[in-house]
């Protein structure tokens, strides 16, 4: 049975449309999940270069950035079905929520002035984190909801018994 025929016919999740909001949602996290890594990740490289403190709050970013990102990868593999992980995308999710709030108290209050690039990018960055974070609360909702649909159905093979 072809791909698309599947998709459309025995999706549980909405069908093609649901596979492209879904392709479509997955695809956004994981773009904003490198570029947090990359903005946070030009912090930590000058800490380096420089033998300095490296703080634990940019490692944190860093760090669930890359569990975002590889949460996605993973989420693409064919007919990997992601809504039985839905409690790992709310982890992620609260996790995007941490990140959010460490930074944002830091930085959404602050007026930095051109030549301050670094706070420039960091204001920016909570932003991202923001925007990570609801993507991943939409993303955890619709799999709680599949997850909860496909318990209700009936059995592949009689078709008599509850899921």
């Amino acid at each position: 049975m072809p791909l698309l025929d599947h998709l459309t016919t025995h999706s549980s999740s909405g069908g093609l449309p649901g596979a492209l909001a879904r392709l479509a949602l997955r695809t956004l996290q994981f773009i904003l999940a490198i570029t947090v890594a990359a903005l946070y990740g030009v912090d930590l490289h000058h800490a380096t270069q420089q033998h300095a403190y490296t703080d634990g709050k940019w490692v944190f970013a860093e760090i669930v950035a890359g569990l975002a990102a590889v949460t996605v990868l993973v989420y693409g593999i064919p007919f990997f079905k992601s809504y039985w992980a839905f409690g790992w995308d709310w982890v992620v999710f609260i996790l995007w929520t941490a990140l959010f709030g460490l930074f944002g108290s830091i930085y959404i209050k602050d007026h930095p002035t051109p030549k301050q690039g670094g706070q420039i990018r960091m204001k920016r960055a909570v932003w991202v984190d923001l925007v990570n974070m609801l993507l991943w609360l939409v993303t955890a909702s619709y799999a709680t909801v599949i997850w909860v649909r496909s318990r209700q159905g009936r059995t592949l093979h009689t078709g008599r018994g509850k899921a």
